[in-house]
């Protein structure tokens, strides 16, 4: 990653962020996911760079940001991406999140509006994690909930506990696709290490109790929704998204296309088209 141009922001609460940034033209935003990095779109970074202005942030704690001790928050992350892009004077950028990263978009949405945005691609994220008792199975699969409240409270034990780094590297381990190769999928697990896994903790719990169901119909931006038939996330969650957004899209990588939860990594060559593709629509 060391073409690539790194530079810094301070929010306003005073946590210095670390930012990728490439190429000219119409901006687009990379927002990663959970514990993840900016690191992990280089396969983006220079392909998007060669049409748009690329900015690809590390969120606060993760990557090369400051790992300040507090607002490891959904609203307070989505507030940092609103105050970098005013920094920056972005112009209507488009915005592309994986995972939590999504949470980020559609609080920052729910905050800011929609008018400063363009075009959406918003890739394999769950609109609620968290199950409740009285769901049905139809009500589990739209929401994407992949845990139970007890389930979600082990796992945040976990990260905060002597076996946090094996936690992860099972949790990392389910969302990958058997093609991973080893070293592709240790590059991942290093990346997650570099958000403390305290920090990360705090965060989870947070990301997996919110619902952003009430928010995801309300937008009316053009919108990429991208799925991996073998994510953990599951598939018809994206459907649902899909189907909720009036002008939007869908794409669900099959496992032998890499459609785990990574397909970006697993399968970069048609994940950049297909973003494209989308965006050249604009």
């Amino acid at each position: 990653m060391d073409e690539f141009q790194r530079k810094t922001f301070k929010t306003s609460d005073g946590a210095e962020l670390s930012y990728i940034s490439a190429g000219r033209g119409k901006s687009i935003v990379l927002i990663h996911g959970w514990s993840q990095s900016a690191q992990q779109f280089k396969y983006q970074i220079s392909a998007f760079a060669q049409r748009y202005h690329v900015i690809a942030v590390d969120l606060r704690g993760h990557g090369e940001s400051e790992k300040v001790t507090y607002g490891y928050r959904i609203s307070r992350l989505s507030k940092d991406i609103q105050e970098l892009i005013s920094f920056l004077q972005l112009e209507k950028p488009h915005l592309l999140a994986h995972s939590m990263g999504c949470a980020v978009v559609w609080s920052y949405l729910d905050l800011f509006g929609q008018d400063e945005i363009d075009r959406l691609v918003l890739v394999d994220q769950s609109p609620l994690y968290t199950s409740r008792p009285h769901w049905s199975s139809q009500e589990m699969e739209e929401a994407g909930a992949i845990v139970t409240s007890e389930q979600l409270n082990e796992m945040v034990y976990a990260l905060e506990s002597s076996s946090a780094e094996e936690v992860t590297r099972n949790t990392l381990a389910s969302m990958v696709t058997n093609a991973m190769s080893t070293e592709q999928f240790e590059w991942i697990v290093q990346c997650n290490f570099r958000c403390p896994r305290q920090l990360a903790a705090t965060l989870l719990y947070n990301q997996f109790h919110m619902d952003w169901r009430d928010q995801i119909v309300k937008i009316r931006k053009p919108a990429l929704i991208i799925a991996g038939r073998k994510s953990v996330i599951p598939w018809r969650s994206q459907v649902w998204i899909n189907k909720s957004i009036p002008d939007s899209e869908l794409e669900i990588f099959e496992e032998t296309e890499g459609g785990g939860h990574f397909m970006f990594i697993e399968n970069p060559e048609k994940f950049n088209r297909r973003v494209l593709q989308f965006l050249e629509k604009a």
